[in-house]
């Protein structure tokens, strides 16, 4: 059992939401990121999101891809990720890590150098945007064999045909986009969001958490009572591209996690 299957099966165990914030490495710079990670826990988040900084982001909006080249030019690599997720790990052995991004650092790598690499420094899952089932053997089933989740994400386009293949591999939650688009776009509506939960549920036991188009508090409680939780990027990404303090990140992120958490 991964961190990600056990902090859901606490979660399930008091019939609580899962509330999941997504910040990208190295943004506004390495020491303030880690910072902020640290203090996330604290703050009301269950599972926290890294993103991998990468040149292009072909699923991310403006806000997202400006952290991302915010983080590159201050120096921030695969390595230096690792390294924070590492120094996170050193006073939170407990909460769950998703690294968010995309393959080809992780194939300039090498797989079986990565993983071992993701394992050591303490990296649960993996969310690789541009990956999909067809190229399972790249990485995915690799990272399953390794002890690392690798969550799938579904659309409002995987019609019926295509979910069970969708869902084949896909292990600790699945991660369903609200929205056709970018991250950071339309806001999520839960009238919109019920029916394509209920419809993944019919195919897996898996939890499913929400994301794309979150950015309030009611947002985010409405959007979990219709899921088993919620997902926040772009708008936690925003108060730190906008220079907020990290106590003021965190107290937006506080905000967001209490209305998650009262669904």
């Amino acid at each position: 059992m991964t961190r990600i299957d056990a902090k859901f099966a606490d979660l399930k165990s008091k019939g609580q939401k899962a509330f999941v914030a997504y910040v990208m490495a190295g943004d506004p710079d390495y020491d303030t990121s880690l910072e902020i990670v640290r203090g996330l826990p604290g703050a009301g988040v269950d599972v926290i999101e890294l993103g991998l900084p990468f040149t292009d982001p072909m699923a991310d909006g403006p806000t997202i891809q400006l952290a991302g080249q915010r983080a590159l030019e201050g120096g921030m690599t695969l390595d230096k990720t690792l390294a924070l997720a590492r120094a996170f790990r050193e006073g939170d052995t407990t909460t769950p890590i998703v690294m968010m991004g995309y393959y080809n650092p992780i194939y300039s790598r090498g797989v079986p150098k990565f993983l071992e690499q993701a394992k050591e420094a303490g990296i649960d899952g993996l969310i690789i945007v541009d990956l999909p089932p067809e190229e399972d053997s790249e990485l995915c089933i690799p990272a399953q064999e390794a002890g690392l989740n690798f969550i799938r994400l579904a659309t409002p386009t995987t019609d019926d045909a295509r979910l069970p293949r969708v869902l084949q591999n896909t292990s600790g939650f699945v991660y369903y986009v609200s929205i056709t688009g970018i991250t950071g776009s339309a806001e999520a509506q839960a009238d919109d969001v019920a029916p394509e939960v209920a419809r993944i549920k019919a195919g897996t036991d898996l939890p499913v958490i929400v994301g794309f188009g979150v950015k309030t508090p009611e947002t985010a409680k409405a959007i979990a009572g219709v899921a088993d939780g919620t997902v926040v990027g772009s708008a936690i990404v925003s108060q730190i591209e906008h220079g907020k303090s990290v106590a003021d990140v965190l107290a937006f992120v506080r905000g967001l996690a209490d209305g998650a958490h009262s669904a």
